[in-house]
C-alpha cells in the first residue's frame, strides 16, 4: 500500500505556493491553522467562528480539501465554530505518513482527529468521499458525532462509466477559456469548474500521487447501524448514483436518515446550490 504525496519536491513546492495564495485569497475572515498529529500522519484543520460550542466540522470530496467550503465558512461560522479539514491522503496541507487500507482506517483516523481536537457532539459535514468517511466513521467508531450531513455522498454504488465520463469532461471543460467555461458547465453538468478561484489549484494538484482505498458500497448491515440524525442530500442528476434509488434504500434501513433529492442538481450539488446546502447543515446542526 502506498500513501498520497507528491511526485518530486517541486511538485510539492508548486503545489504549496499556488495553495498559500488562493488561501489567502478565497479564505473569508480570520482563522486558526492547526496541525494535529495522528497515526496516519499530520493533520491539517482550520478553525473559525465561535470560541466554544459543538463545532460543524467539513470533510472535502476527492482530491479536495478544506479550500471547497470557502463559500460555506462565513455564513456557517455565524452560528457555530467550524473546522475545515484537509483529508490525511488529498493534495493539501495535511501530510500522510500510514497508509489507509480500508474504511475502518478512515474511521480511526477521523476518531484521532477529532479526539485531539477534544469534539463530543460535532456536526459532521461531508462531501462526495469526505461523506464516505464520515459514514464509516459513525459505523466504526460512533460517540463524537451528533449529526450527519452527507451531500451526494459516496457508498452507494461503485462509480461506472458515467462518472468516469462526468470527470472527464469536467477537467476538460476546466482546462477552457473562462469566457467558455458557463456554457460548458451546463453542458457536462458541472458547476465546480466555474469556481475559478481553485482552478489554479487544481492544476497543480496534478503532481500529487493520490492513494486513498475506494469508496465501497456499504452493505444493508452497516447502514442499518446509523443511529444519529442524517440528511443525505442528493443530486437529482448526479453521475455517481441513481438518487431516487438510493433514498428508497435509505428510506428502509435507517430510520434516522432523511432523503432529500435536489432538483435541477448533480454531483456538483455543493456549487450548484451552495445557499440550499448550508441551510440544510445549519438544520441539521440545530443551528
Amino acid at each position: 500500500m502506498r500513501i498520497g504525496e507528491f511526485k518530486n519536491d517541486q511538485a510539492g513546492a508548486r503545489y504549496r505556493a499556488v495553495y498559500e495564495q488562493t488561501l489567502a485569497d478565497l479564505w473569508p475572515g480570520p482563522r486558526t491553522a492547526l496541525d494535529i498529529p495522528t497515526s496516519f500522519g499530520t493533520t491539517r484543520v482550520y478553525r473559525t467562528g465561535p470560541p466554544t460550542g459543538e463545532p460543524i466540522v467539513l470533510l472535502p470530496g476527492s482530491g479536495g480539501n478544506a479550500l471547497m467550503w470557502h463559500r460555506y465558512v462565513e455564513v456557517l461560522a455565524r452560528h457555530r465554530p467550524v473546522l475545515a479539514v484537509d483529508t490525511i491522503g488529498e493534495p493539501g496541507a495535511s501530510v500522510q505518513t500510514t497508509p489507509l487500507a480500508d474504511g475502518r482506517d478512515g474511521a480511526a483516523w477521523l476518531n484521532e482527529l477529532l479526539a485531539a481536537l477534544e469534539v463530543t457532539a460535532g456536526h459532521a459535514v461531508g462531501c462526495s468521499y469526505g461523506g464516505w468517511l464520515a459514514l464509516n466513521h459513525q459505523i466504526h467508531r460512533p460517540g463524537r458525532i451528533a449529526s450527519l450531513t452527507l451531500v451526494d455522498s459516496a457508498g452507494f454504488a461503485d462509480p461506472g462509466r458515467r462518472f468516469y465520463a462526468w470527470m472527464i469532461a469536467g477537467g476538460l471543460a476546466a482546462m477552457a477559456p473562462r469566457q467558455l467555461r458557463p456554457g460548458l458547465a451546463r453542458l457536462v453538468g458541472n458547476s465546480a469548474i466555474l469556481e475559478s478561484g481553485l482552478m489554479g489549484l487544481v492544476r497543480v494538484s496534478m503532481g500529487f500521487r493520490r492513494a486513498l482505498p475506494p469508496a465501497r458500497v456499504l452493505s444493508d448491515e452497516e447502514l442499518r447501524s446509523l443511529r444519529v440524525p442524517a440528511l443525505f442530500l442528493l443530486g437529482e442528476r448526479s453521475a455517481l448514483h441513481d438518487s431516487r434509488e438510493v433514498a428508497e434504500r435509505l428510506g428502509r434501513l435507517v430510520p434516522s436518515a432523511r432523503a432529500e433529492i435536489v432538483p435541477g442538481t448533480g454531483h456538483a450539488l455543493p456549487t450548484d446550490r451552495p445557499a440550499l446546502v448550508a441551510e440544510r447543515i445549519l438544520e441539521t446542526a440545530g443551528r
